[in-house]
């Protein structure tokens, strides 16, 4: 698994030999280097690193208090590693649930551990499941997340891709309705949608936007509840809200 990372510190000697240590060990990859606490947080919330190494030898305080000012912004925080030429840091750094603690000069074979560690303890993708769509003797597979929507076309249904095909099921829509992953929502007697494409939920005009084509898709009244629970776990990663 790749991973992408952001140096806070304002020693150049000590950034350069840290990425030649991570150059080394491989799938990683350097998105920003800040020099204090206000352009770390900046780095982090534009970069959205997985990882960011702090040198906590000045001004560690701020540093501690960046990492909780994160909460405000994002559900989705990068994993913390403290770096400092003595331990006088240490017990701070692990109130503030930082994965690791270096000493400087950096020691290969600790940065190797901790790499190890981070891998071993990275979630497992698990890849999408496959729908098997059966007409006599031919059977067709498709990948469920190249589906943007199931449409009903009288007592068939079309499941219409992001690439712009559309294949054919002679089922009815609601036959799907309960074989479909969770990311697929009721929306409409008519329709199921992906929500993993879903860009805008317009209320007003009672129809959802897709990321794909723009094309809209409307929503009724019997399905309300849906869009509502939606809406909701959509909201969840969303980093701010401007009115």
């Amino acid at each position: 698994m790749p991973y992408t990372y952001t140096i806070i510190d304002s020693e150049t000697s000590a950034t350069i030999n840290l990425q030649h240590f991570l150059a080394e060990c491989g799938d990683f990859d350097c998105t920003a280097i800040a020099e204090n606490s206000t352009e770390g947080l900046s780095a982090i919330l534009k970069h959205k690193p997985d990882i960011v190494f702090i040198n906590l030898n000045e001004n560690a305080g701020s540093y501690f208090q960046m990492s909780i000012e994160l909460h405000q912004y994002t559900n989705n925080l990068p994993i913390f590693i403290g770096i400092s030429k003595t331990k006088n840091h240490a017990y701070q750094a692990i109130k503030n649930n930082f994965f690791d603690y270096w000493l400087l000069p950096y020691n290969e074979f600790e940065v190797r551990k901790t790499i190890m560690r981070l891998k071993k303890s990275a979630p497992q993708e698990v890849p999408a499941p496959t729908l098997c769509l059966k007409s006599y003797r031919d059977f067709q597979y498709i990948n469920t997340d190249d589906i943007l929507y199931l449409k009903a076309d009288n007592n068939a249904t079309e499941f219409v891709m992001k690439d712009g095909t559309i294949n054919h099921a002679f089922k009815t829509l609601k036959t799907f309705q309960s074989q479909m992953p969770k990311n697929f929502i009721r929306i409409h007697q008519s329709y199921i949608v992906n929500s993993k494409y879903i860009s805008r939920i317009s209320y007003g005009k009672a129809n959802c936007t897709l990321k794909y084509k723009k094309e809209q898709l409307p929503f009724s009244k019997s399905y309300r509840q849906n869009i509502d629970t939606l809406k909701k776990v959509l909201t969840k990663n969303v980093i701010s809200s401007l009115n």
